[in-house]
C-alpha cells in the first residue's frame, strides 16, 4: 500500500477506487499529470515486485495479512504481464466499475458480503470511512 501511495506522489494522479485480490488488483484512477496510465502501472508493478521478491522479512504483528493460504513455492511472475484498462467518462459508469470492484471477493467466495473485504475502497464510498489507502474525492 505504500507504494501506491509513492506512486501516486510520483505521477500525480487520484485514486477513485481499489480492490486488493489474492492475485490480482483493480484500480479506479484518474488520468495521471505526468506520464500515462501505463507508466502508472509500470511503475507500480516494478516497485512492489521489487519489494516482493527481496528476502521476505518477518511481518509485524500488526500487519493485515490477506487470509490465504501461502503458495508451497514461488510464483514464476509476481504480475501478470498485462493489464485491463477502461475509460470512465460518466458518473453512472464509475459507480457500475466501483460496484464490479467491491462485488469481485464476493463473487470469488472470499467472502459473503464486501464490507467483509478490508482491502478496498468499499467502506469509503458506504460509510464514508477511511479505508487502508486514501480515497481521492472526485467531484460528480
Amino acid at each position: 500500500m505504500r507504494e501506491l501511495a509513492r506512486v501516486r506522489a510520483e505521477y500525480e494522479f487520484l485514486l477513485v477506487g481499489y480492490v486488493v485480490m489474492p492475485e490480482h488488483v483493480h484500480l479506479l484512477i484518474s488520468e495521471p499529470k505526468k506520464g500515462t496510465p501505463s507508466t502508472v502501472l509500470q511503475m507500480l508493478k516494478h516497485r512492489v515486485s521489487q519489494k516482493m521478491c527481496r528476502k521476505q522479512r518477518k511481518a509485524s504483528e500488526k500487519q493485515l495479512r490477506l487470509a490465504f493460504p501461502e503458495p508451497a513455492e514461488n510464483p514464476r511472475n509476481f504480475w501478470q504481464t498485462r493489464f485491463y484498462d477502461f475509460n470512465v467518462y460518466t458518473n453512472g459508469k464509475k459507480r457500475e466499475k466501483l460496484d464490479y470492484m467491491h462485488g469481485n471477493p464476493v463473487t470469488r467466495g472470499l467472502v459473503r458480503h464486501p464490507k467483509d473485504w478490508p482491502w478496498s475502497s468499499w467502506s469509503f464510498y458506504t460509510k464514508g470511512e477511511a479505508g487502508l489507502v486514501g480515497i481521492d474525492v472526485v467531484p460528480e
